[in-house]
């Protein structure tokens, strides 16, 4: 299958290059230039198509993908929680994303179920539940619930969204746990959280020896531990306990910044929920008054971002949308274009997560070898930023060489 005529921007920060084709050849990149020969399939990107890298979104709950306090109240069936999940990996595809990171809360089952293309969607690499204390970021359970009652919310096979971990034995058994449940990485929640209802974003949880626990049997089995974290202490802790990742990270300052770069921890930023449960709470199924917890949020994460691009600490690019509105994923690059630039933007939703994901020499680029994760926009958004956030704006995906939306 020949690309023809298209304007690339590969995703390695090189500027765009006018009138290419693509080869694609058992699902990967084979050369790029060139001209079709006679018989050859054509799919046609004149008129003003860019393609770029397959996006990858590095922080999604695909498990949180209803009304958050009806979800986790019993108030919604297995049915209508799968049904809203399998809506949210179609969708998530549809926009351009070919791959996600999910931090926290589905399980394997849906992993495999679209893996096998039983339902459309990205390829997910996921942790499985995350790790949090007693009462921490991460535990959902109404204050009158005891919480041993927490695992009654799980559901076997779809989503269990945390184990309580306390003390290091507790912390290594729950990640042996999640490893069993095929994790890929570990996520653990060292500071209090935006939506949380039980500590405030001042909140630092877990020792260093707990974390230090989880971080040697992800290393043991050939991979990391990510965490979410707003404070610096807390993001200190990880990072002196071998975390090779921080979500969010509203509050890093230039010394914390300095930290990470030195022992080469990356920083996934995520301002678009932020912006969402700004504009309306409610729509995540969120009480109105979470809006509050907000505040300051959002301008802390941009000013984090300022301090790790300073620092030179890999930065990548998250959404971390919950509830059932995720349908607008590119908004997160959309914010960052205005932050940086579109194509900072775009590097960190491409190689950049790649990278911080360890499939960089799979996907990220669109470059000779690589998966053919490609997408394309009705223009260029380099040039119009707006086009990131506009999912009809994205008239072509292909995934692992096959067409899963053509709409040119």
């Amino acid at each position: 299958m020949w690309l023809v005529d298209a304007t690339i921007v590969d995703g390695s920060g090189c500027d765009p290059l006018p009138y290419r084709t693509i080869l694609i050849e058992e699902g990967r990149i084979a050369r790029i230039g060139g001209t079709p020969p006679p018989d050859a399939e054509v799919v046609d990107c004149s008129g003003g198509m860019t393609l770029v890298p397959g996006l990858i979104d590095a922080h999604v709950h695909l498990g949180l993908s209803s009304a958050i306090d009806a979800s986790f109240q019993h108030q919604l069936s297995v049915a209508e929680l799968a049904a809203d999940m399998f809506a949210n990996c179609a969708q998530t595809l549809e926009a351009g994303f070919t791959t996600v990171r999910d931090a926290g809360g589905i399980d394997a089952g849906l992993v495999q179920a679209v893996a096998t293309g039983r339902i459309p969607g990205p390829r997910i690499l996921h942790c499985g539940p995350l790790l949090c204390q007693t009462g921490g970021h991460g535990y959902m359970g109404a204050e009158w619930e005891p919480s041993e009652d927490w695992d009654t919310h799980h559901i076997p096979g779809l989503r269990s969204m945390s184990l309580m971990s306390d003390g290091p034995d507790e912390m290594r058994k729950n990640a042996r746990e999640a490893f069993r449940r095929g994790a890929g990485f570990l996520k653990l929640c060292v500071t209090g959280g935006v939506v949380s209802r039980h500590d405030k974003l001042t909140d630092t949880q877990f020792t260093t020896r707990e974390i230090a626990a989880a971080v040697e049997e992800a290393t043991a089995r050939g991979t990391y531990v990510t965490v979410h974290a707003h404070n610096n202490e807390g993001i200190r802790n990880a990072v002196a306990a071998g975390a090779r990742c921080v979500e969010h990270g509203s509050r890093i300052d230039e010394r914390t910044a300095a930290f990470m770069a030195e022992h080469g921890v990356a920083h996934v930023p995520t301002l678009s929920v932020v912006q969402a449960l700004l504009d309306d709470a409610s729509e995540a199924g969120l009480p109105a008054e979470t809006a509050g917890r907000v505040g300051h949020v959002l301008r802390g994460q941009m000013d984090a971002i300022r301090a790790s691009r300073a620092a030179g600490v890999r930065i990548g690019s998250g959404s971390d949308l919950i509830g059932p509105k995720q349908d607008n994923r590119g908004n997160e690059l959309l914010l960052r274009a205005g932050l940086e630039t579109p194509m900072d933007a775009l590097v960190s939703a491409t190689r950049v997560n790649a990278e911080i994901l360890g499939i960089g020499e799979d996907v990220g680029t669109i470059a000779v070898g690589k998966r053919a994760d490609i997408v394309g926009f009705a223009g260029n958004p380099l040039d119009a930023p707006k086009l990131f956030a506009d999912r009809n704006s994205v008239t072509l995906v292909i995934q692992n060489g096959r067409i899963v939306k053509d709409r040119r």
